[in-house]
């Protein structure tokens, strides 16, 4: 259920509202990421999360408890993450 669309620096997942936090751990394991941005299935920006190198471990725990609650209320998200050239 995972679509990915790659536009230059930006990809883009549509996933189900309960696999939004693993596939953000996932992408932020990854490193080279500048901003995840996660939309509804109307295209609207619920919440937007700029990342900087530091930022890891349990500095991002909440950050990960507000897009679980999100992610909760939503039947399909889609993250759009910017990475970093």
């Amino acid at each position: 259920m995972s679509e990915e669309k790659n536009s230059g620096r930006r990809e883009e997942f549509k996933l189900d509202g309960g696999k939004v936090v693993d596939k953000i751990k996932e992408l932020i394991h990854e490193g080279n990421i500048r901003r995840i941005i996660l939309k509804n299935d109307e295209g609207k920006v619920l919440i937007e999360i700029p990342l900087t190198l530091g930022v890891v471990g349990a500095a991002f725990l909440p950050v990960l408890a507000a897009v679980g609650a999100i992610a909760a209320l939503a039947a399909s998200m889609t993250i759009v993450v910017e990475k970093i050239e």
